[in-house]
């Protein structure tokens, strides 16, 4: 017996229905295996008719899971898409913050005179330590110790007499090349038994403690983002030190018993009750020092930042 086609579309329906699962995903069968078997009692006789029937079924049962398909690729597309955009406003505000940054803080010319006699300074240092403790040879010591000397002296001058060569990086530079200088000597001299062992102890215990208390008021001054580069960058002026009139104190009594010190086995007079008493001078005032950097006010002060475009200020 012939079939129609509109038999043949019902029939086909009806094994479609048979094929889909109650979610809309379809069983892993041979289609056209079921359809022969259902097909079998019939006899069609147009093959067009069943091949286009055919085509239309299959059609039918797989538009649905190549528009899943479709959705599911275009949803992930757009999900990249939204990654790729939050990653390129992220990497936009980041430069803009740092360009922001870059206009707050205030930038300073550090190229200047005195700090160029305070590294000089600094490099000095080692080649002293290496004559008192290796070579013995205290005269050459003791007349790069005045040229250090001379040097601080100078710097101090130029920095008070043109305000364009004064800097913050040097009030961060000056006190610590003279620490590290004391502190180096200070060292050495008690290697040669020159200086008594608590004494250094004393001296150097101090100078640690303002070298890490000035390192992390530097840290806490600097403002975000805060980076390793920015926080060693010299042109980044974000705090400047104050020492106190005892700290100066102390620091030229120091030098003095190191000069001292360094003087005795030239024009020999080691052990001599001048510098005994400079010893105990310098204990006192080491101590004092200290006690006046933690009860001043004035020890470091926070510079004020630049204002920004839109005429606003922030502190």
């Amino acid at each position: 017996m012939a079939v129609d086609e509109p038999l043949l579309y019902y029939m086909l329906m009806k094994i479609d229905k048979e094929l889909t699962l109650a979610n809309g995903e379809m069983r892993n069968i041979n289609m056209t295996y079921m359809m022969m078997l259902r097909l079998r009692p019939y006899r069609i006789i147009k093959l067009y008719n069943w091949n286009k029937c055919l085509y239309n079924l299959n059609n039918r049962l797989y538009c649905n899971a190549d528009k899943k398909f479709n959705d599911y690729k275009l949803a992930k597309l757009n999900r990249q898409a939204k990654r790729n955009a939050f990653r390129a406003r992220l990497a936009q505000n980041i430069r803009a913050t740092k360009a922001k940054m870059e206009e707050i803080i205030e930038r300073e010319n550090i190229w200047t005179i005195p700090n160029f006699l305070c590294i000089g300074r600094i490099m000095t240092t080692p080649y002293i330590s290496y004559l008192i403790v290796y070579s013995h040879n205290y005269h050459v010591a003791l007349w790069l110790l005045g040229f250090a000397g001379f040097t601080d002296l100078v710097d101090g001058w130029v920095a008070r007499t043109w305000s364009s060569q004064a800097s913050k990086l040097g009030s961060f530079l000056d006190p610590m090349a003279d620490k590290l200088l004391v502190g180096t000597l200070f060292l050495s001299l008690t290697w040669v038994e020159l200086i008594p062992l608590p004494l250094t102890c004393l001296v150097v215990m101090r100078d640690v403690l303002l070298i890490g208390a000035a390192s992390y008021i530097r840290y806490r001054s600097l403002p975000a983002p805060k980076t390793l580069g920015r926080y060693f960058d010299p042109s980044h002026a974000t705090v400047q030190l104050a020492p106190t009139f005892i700290s100066k104190l102390n620091t030229a009594v120091q030098l003095s018993l190191v000069g001292g010190t360094l003087a005795a086995p030239v024009f020999h007079f080691i052990d001599h009750p001048i510098l005994q008493g400079l010893c105990y001078l310098t204990a006192i005032t080491t101590v004092a020092g200290g006690i006046s950097y933690l009860m001043s006010k004035n020890t470091y002060k926070l510079l004020s930042k630049k204002p920004l475009n839109n005429g606003s200020s922030s502190s």
